[in-house]
């Protein structure tokens, strides 16, 4: 199946394996279980490096790519300045034109200068390969791990919004729906970035987290498990956009386990969250306070019940069956 590597083999293949890692005194934040950004002292401050493949999407996969490298510098409390871009194409066939053209516009978009990067064609490919690595620059670095008990959480925006974008742009011909309806949610690739919503929370927040492949319940995972917390969740108290409800029911699938970008997972102190929801109202950005953080295990209890098991991502099943469809 595709998705994430499991935590348990990023223990004991990945995390053990990162060369001088463990004597070199530059580096703030490194490769950890649901930290999305690495974070190295340098002249300037704290240099924030994240990167990030889009493999599966079909449709701008340029502006998916550049949203999610830098949400997650974002994520950490900085501001996306500089990306390179890998491009694997499938054949000579395959839309660089489309691609780069992308990639200009949600740089643009940022504030970030695309510097440097690699592409080529493989024929082996079924669809475009996208990698892009993400940097930027902050004096206080804010980590996926920093959540304390009694912090309450919030997300920003709504749950499934990238999801909610690709089911109906790569699947919008399988389900009964309006034009209408297919056109706002394909509009939602244009509401992926969560820089100007960290901005914002960046200076409320002990703990900010980019929900992606797993949307908002592997998110809230990521983070508990991290910050060694327990993350109470009300599901009723999660934003859900209407766009989203009606394709996830038209396909049948979970709107908090589809991707997540577009949405801000965090943490802030329970003094705060006013000061901090009304920062955002007033920045135009919608949010929502969603559970606490309590002591006593690293883990999510989505209205009182343990998630459990695997969670991979809705989506990867409709790939799936597509990709044995054309097989076939």
């Amino acid at each position: 199946m595709p998705g994430k590597v499991p935590p348990e083999k990023l223990l004991t293949h990945v995390f053990n394996r990162t060369g001088t890692t463990d004597t070199d005194e530059t580096i703030i934040q490194g490769p950890a279980h649901g930290e999305d950004a690495a974070a190295i002292d340098w002249p300037g401050g704290n240099l924030v490096v994240s990167s990030d493949p889009i493999s599966l999407a079909a449709s701008k996969v340029g502006t998916l790519g550049v949203a999610i490298a830098c949400n997650d510098v974002a994520a950490a409390g900085a501001d996306p300045r500089w990306l390179t871009a890998v491009i694997l194409l499938p054949g000579e066939s395959a839309d660089l034109e489309t691609i780069t053209t992308d990639l200009d516009a949600a740089a643009n978009d940022v504030g970030a200068s695309i510097v440097g990067g690699h592409s080529e064609y493989v024929d082996q490919l079924e669809r475009p390969l996208l990698s892009l690595t993400a940097m930027g620059a902050t004096e206080t670095v804010i980590p996926t791990g920093g959540a304390e008990p009694g912090d309450r959480v919030i997300l920003t925006k709504a749950a499934g919004i990238e999801g909610t974008a690709i089911l109906a742009s790569d699947f919008g011909d399988e389900f009964d729906i309006d034009d209408d309806l297919r056109k706002r949610a394909e509009a939602f690739l244009e509401d992926l970035s969560i820089v100007p919503d960290a901005r914002v929370v960046r200076e409320y927040a002990t703990a900010m987290h980019d929900p992606t492949e797993g949307g908002v319940v592997a998110g809230l995972r990521e983070l508990a498990r991290a910050s060694d917390v327990r993350l109470e969740v009300d599901r009723d108290a999660v934003p859900v956009r209407s766009e989203t409800r009606r394709l996830c029911d038209a396909a049948n699938v979970d709107p908090l386990q589809i991707f997540g970008s577009g949405a801000l997972l965090a943490t802030v102190p329970a003094g705060a969250v006013d000061d901090c929801l009304a920062d955002l109202a007033n920045a135009g950005i919608a949010a929502a306070e969603i559970g606490i953080a309590t002591a006593g295990g690293s883990d999510v209890l989505l209205e009182g019940e343990p998630l459990t098991g695997s969670l991979e991502d809705d989506l990867y099943p409709l790939w799936e069956s597509a990709d044995s469809d054309a097989d076939a």
